[in-house]
């Protein structure tokens, strides 16, 4: 039977089996709910043989801890203050084995019935810091529960069924976006080799943190205003992001435009380009800079730098006498530092702008790290410009603008006046660029309708199907390792021929830097990937002791860091002189199988911002035919761009058969070509597997009549691959051919800022 017993007549048994420090019992957040609430469930007590009216508590060990930290604080009267509690009877074996049973069999809530019964409870309420108090948790504890009820229903139902951890739940619940949660949980969440970490790598890589420069630049209050969302993860320490970074990029692009062009017209500069970025290498690409004129020295400036040289000859003989006293050559030396510093201050001489070239050159107003906006001190010009100073004559009399001594007996003609220098502005011929209007286009590494792509274009094309093929190469390391054997064996041997990889395991020296990519699901996979691989054997500084480390390595780590490094080691071309597939690639490309199309869409950002209007034309009467192409021919570029990255994304409302034909293009620049002479083709398919069969020591059945088997039978021998998505299960193969003459490039693309001048 429950009864109520004082709080003060109650002591913990040593019957009770919860042993553990208040700390680990969670003491301070449960003295709060009893403080809200009270004691909702009866204390089991047996009584004290010796102190009549005392009992001792043999279960419910954190309840009567948390009342007595109520009393210690002042919140309650134990004399006064009731307990319920039932009684029971027996020795000190029996009353253990009670308190066992009730902590043993207690089931805690799994994590989604904790979630919802929160999410049940608020839902509506605007009171979450009252209900965090009686929780006795913080307010970021609750909205951490309450986003993770609010997962994406497959995500939610995965935790729910113990698919998932709820280390991953979390991760994916960094952000509060359906879409974003759901588009990594499609693309990632059917792989074991993702941890909670890579997840929410992944989904804060479509957003931009808080410290960006551009963030910071905008402020979160413009950004807000403008519809933006920040998202908070609360499950970690991570800065906040935000969602919606095109709405930050697009107002940083305002307020920077906005201000290239106040300086622009304060200046009387040609042009002012603003870039989101510290960095203007890659805009600067193509360009001249301009080599300013050194302001000349005024009269007085002159006079002055003379008679310091004058001072420090005397001092410096001076300085010479033996005799000295320390005091004076302290103080000499003194004076003489002090006019050196005066005398350098002198001699470097600033630049200045001549003002009739300021309407011939540009400059770049650059964002810093702390976002502030910077206008670089160098100024450039799209032709080289030679600025040359015509040092001009003393004359007689006074001449406008001019600097006379104005009384000077003895020190030449007092009516001497030196002129304004004057300056001839020399204006050359830009470098002329490789090939011709005239050449030839190869319409596999043209625009659609026959247009030269732009030369930074075509070679980020060259890049993301380079990246599309390491990506495959990940799910059949016994093919990268073929590939790694032969291309050093073929150095070794002298040959001078291009294998298309630096093997070393260097990387590769791609033509445009890396942080001016756009993204890609290739691209994003390689970094995923390589975040996973087991690092542990990298710990030590001594190479010995990091290589035995490796070697200790199991079978599957070292074929994980094999496909890595070989996928990691392909070059973008054949050389950065041209365009050209390495064949290696091409023929690579055709035993995977790839699916480039299922690796790479086009879109705004990759490539139809990036070529003409009428490419863009043309691309829609080659796919939807002229009545596509005639619906958006009086459209602006921009939205015709929009369409088309819907279009091809299979997002736009079409006709099936326009949609399939729309799903499947590629432009030339991303797809593989594959032409290998046939007998020496199929011998060297029969030799793959040969390959295998003479590493794993063993005569082996194994089918050669397949140009793959003996990339399998490899795969096989030294270990599973890391999974990988599809690289194609349709078999569509995109054919390229060779470029037989380097293409003209135009310049028309609607590109980043800072990609304006490169190309």
């Amino acid at each position: 039977m429950i009864q109520s017993v004082k709080l003060a007549k109650l002591r913990l048994s040593a019957s009770n089996v919860r042993t553990a420090p208040d700390a680990a019992l969670l003491i301070e957040p449960f003295a709060a709910d009893l403080e809200a609430r009270g004691v909702l469930q009866n204390l089991l007590v047996t009584p004290v043989a010796r102190s009549r009216g005392m009992f001792e508590v043999f279960d419910g060990g954190r309840r009567l801890r948390a009342l007595n930290m109520l009393v210690e604080r002042g919140l309650i009267d134990p004399e006064q203050y009731d307990v319920p509690v039932r009684v029971l009877k027996g020795d000190n074996a029996e009353l253990t084995e009670t308190s066992l049973a009730v902590s043993f069999h207690h089931l805690k809530l799994s994590p989604t019935e904790e979630c919802r019964a929160f999410q049940h409870f608020l839902a509506g309420s605007t009171d979450i810091d009252a209900v965090a108090k009686r929780f006795g948790v913080t307010r970021r504890f609750i909205d951490g529960r309450l986003r993770l009820a609010d997962l994406a229903e497959p995500i939610f139902t995965a935790l729910a069924e113990n698919k998932i951890t709820l280390d991953m739940a979390k991760a994916y619940a960094s952000t509060a976006s359906h879409e974003a949660q759901l588009s990594a949980w499609t693309t990632y969440g059917s792989y074991s080799n993702y941890t909670a970490d890579s997840i929410r790598r992944i989904i804060a890589n479509d957003m931009m943190r808080a410290d960006d420069p551009i963030a910071l630049l905008v402020g979160a209050e413009a950004y807000e205003a403008a519809g933006g969302v920040i998202d908070r993860d609360l499950f970690s320490d991570a800065r906040e992001k935000w969602r919606n970074p095109e709405i930050a990029r697009t107002l940083a692009a305002a307020i920077m435009e906005a201000e290239a062009t106040r300086i622009g017209e304060e200046r009387g500069l040609a042009w002012i380009t603003p870039i989101a970025t510290h960095s203007i290498w890659d805009a600067t690409r193509g360009l001249y800079k301009i080599n300013l004129p050194e302001q000349p020295m005024t009269l007085e400036e002159a006079e002055r730098a003379e008679q310091i040289e004058q001072r420090m000859a005397v001092l410096h003989d001076e300085m010479q006498n033996e005799e000295l006293a320390d005091d004076a050559f302290t103080a000499m030396e003194t004076e003489n530092d002090a006019l050196a510093v005066e005398l350098e201050a002198l001699d470097n001489r600033p630049v200045f702008m001549p003002p009739e070239l300021a309407s011939k050159v540009g400059a770049f107003l650059t964002l810093a790290q702390n976002g502030t906006m910077v206008l670089t001190e160098s100024y450039y010009s799209a032709t080289p410009i030679t600025v040359t100073v015509v040092e001009p004559d003393a004359v007689e009399g006074d001449v406008e603008g001019g600097q006379g001594d104005g009384d000077g007996e003895g020190q030449g003609d007092a009516n001497d006046v030196i002129q304004a220098p004057t300056f001839r502005i020399e204006e050359g011929t830009p470098a002329p660029t490789k090939g011709s209007t005239d050449a030839v286009v190869d319409p596999e590494r043209a625009a659609p309708g026959g247009k030269a792509l732009s030369q930074v274009l075509a070679d980020q094309l060259a890049m993301q199907r380079r990246d599309v093929l390491g990506a495959a190469l990940i799910a059949n390391p016994g093919l990268a390792l073929d590939y790694m054997l032969f291309a050093m064996v073929d150095e070794r041997c002298g040959t001078a021929a291009n294998d298309g990889t630096t093997i070393r395991a260097d990387l590769p020296q791609d033509p445009i830097s890396i942080t001016n990519m756009p993204k890609s699901r290739a691209r994003d996979y390689l970094n995923e990937v390589h975040e996973g691989l087991d690092a542990s054997w990298r710990a030590s500084d001594h190479q010995v002791v990091r290589f035995e480390a490796f070697r200790a390595l199991g079978d599957e780590v070292k074929t994980a860091w094999l496909a890595y490094i070989v996928a990691t080691s392909l070059d973008a071309k054949i050389s950065y002189g041209t365009n050209e597939l390495n064949p290696m690639h091409g023929r690579l490309a055709t035993i995977l199988d790839i699916d480039v199309a299922s690796w790479w869409r086009p879109t705004s950002e990759n490539f139809f911002d990036r070529v003409s209007k009428g490419s863009l034309i043309s691309l829609l009467h080659e796919v939807g035919g002229p009545a596509l192409s005639s619906r958006h021919a009086t459209e602006k570029k921009p939205v015709i761009s929009e369409t088309c990255e819907k279009l091809f994304g299979g997002d736009a409302i079409v006709e099936p058969a326009i949609t399939e034909v729309a799903l499947k293009w590629l432009p030339g620049a991303m797809c593989f070509s594959d032409k290998p002479i046939a007998a020496e083709a199929d011998e060297g398919d029969d030799a793959q597997g040969d390959l295998a069969d003479l590493i794993d020591g063993n005569e082996t059945d194994a089918e050669t009549d397949d140009g793959d088997a003996g990339g399998d039978d490899l795969a096989s021998l030294i270990g599973d691959a890391p999974d990988a998505p599809d690289a194609g299960e349709d078999g569509d193969q995109q054919d390229g051919s060779d470029v037989g003459a380097e293409a003209q490039h135009d310049n028309d693309d609607a590109v980043e800022p800072e990609m304006v001048a490169a190309e």
